[in-house]
């Protein structure tokens, strides 16, 4: 495993993330056996640094992370959650959030606080609410270590946030679909120039730059010598190619994905040749032509009052116009979403619009689920 320092952590953290938001699943409950199993593999294998949130896995993610790390595991790394920055109305609300969190967690600290998912409302609720002056307090306390935040709105917002305090981390999505969207490569190098670690999110977009090597690109893939079955790999290493990055997480849920992207950190910076940069560049323009919508699985827009599975609809779609194999996943939707599973289809929205002020990408839900409709139920 390889390692980065950041400038304000005391410790080397592990390019590759442990992200807990899409732990293995058996049926509708996190298969705690297989998740453990894949723990201790990332953590025998070097992997430091652990990432969790209060609202993963319907509220139970933190919990489930408390479990996985008990016996000996939780000293071996850096663990990070998230403040539920939404649910904050007042200066008491902080404690009382981070002390359930303590005890979900079954731990007597925090390596690294975040504010979750700031956007500028949020932001401006907190700091009326004197957040910055609770955090510090925090880790006054020895109840968290690292000050850091978490961000989904526009660069303008993200510069004025970086500006308001010497951050010791924050968390950015980014990836190659990605350069301009939300802080994106400016202010991933805004951010890094006044020595803020940089960890990444959703450097795989959602899974949809891990979906099988569409068709178009199999001859620009030959040209760079690129042999591997999806753009994961090559989607890793473009982001730890940037010399900002501290750890990029990654969301696994089987073996078989932690033990590739494994390997893939393996390689590290300054891996790319320049015909695999090339190749990337196609790629990008091919995915910014046919990706249709910008979900990348969050599933913050979960649960829909009606069961709506809206991540696994829009995966579908997306997938279906990345690969144009329309009728392949019509009859995957139709397979995956129905009532006897426990989900259901785009059809059953009933548009009470719940979803999408929580959507960390803004998307227009109730619209672009009628296109789903459109697509695999008429």
């Amino acid at each position: 495993m390889l390692y980065r320092k950041m400038p304000r952590v005391k410790e080397e953290l592990s390019i590759l993330g442990f992200g807990c938001m899409r732990l293995p699943m058996d049926g509708s409950k996190v298969d705690e056996a297989q998740a453990l199993k894949m723990m201790n593999a990332a953590i025998d294998a070097g992997v430091n640094y652990v990432d969790t949130a209060w609202p993963y896995h319907a509220g139970e993610g933190e919990a489930i992370v408390g479990r996985l790390l008990r016996g000996g595991l939780r000293d071996k790394v850096n663990l990070a959650t998230k403040m539920p920055t939404w649910l904050i109305k007042t200066r008491e609300d902080m404690d009382a959030y981070l002390e359930k969190q303590l005890a979900f967690l079954q731990t007597d600290h925090i390596d690294v606080y975040l504010l979750h998912a700031l956007a500028d409302d949020r932001w401006t609720n907190l700091t009326n609410l004197g957040v910055m002056d609770f955090m510090e307090q925090a880790r006054a306390s020895g109840k968290i270590r690292y000050i850091a935040f978490s961000f989904h709105d526009g660069l303008d917002i993200f510069k004025k946030i970086v500006d308001a305090y010497p951050w010791d981390i924050c968390q950015i999505q980014y990836n190659f679909l990605d350069e301009r969207y939300q802080a994106g490569t400016e202010g991933l190098k805004y951010a890094a120039a006044k020595d803020i670690g940089m960890v990444i999110m959703e450097p795989l977009k959602g899974g949809s730059v891990a979906a099988p090597l569409p068709d178009d690109l199999r001859a620009a893939a030959e040209r760079a010598h690129y042999s591997r079955p999806t753009l994961a790999d090559i989607g890793l290493r473009w982001v730890w190619n940037h010399p900002e990055v501290g750890v990029v997480l990654s969301g696994m849920s089987s073996e078989e994905q932690m033990t590739q992207n494994l390997e893939s950190s393996k390689a590290g910076a300054d891996s790319l040749t320049k015909e695999e940069i090339e190749f990337v560049g196609e790629a990008k323009k091919l995915y910014d032509a046919k990706i249709k919508i910008p979900c990348t699985a969050c599933a913050y827009c979960k649960p829909c009052p009606m069961s709506v599975d809206i991540p696994q609809c829009f995966n579908n779609f997306n997938n279906a116009a990345l690969s144009g194999k329309w009728d392949a996943y019509k009859n995957s939707y139709l397979y995956l979403l129905n009532e006897s599973r426990g989900n259901n289809r785009a059809s059953a929205c009933v548009e009470c619009g719940e979803c999408e002020p929580k959507c960390p990408q803004h998307i227009k839900i109730r619209e672009r689920l009628k296109e789903v409709v459109a697509a695999f139920e008429a």
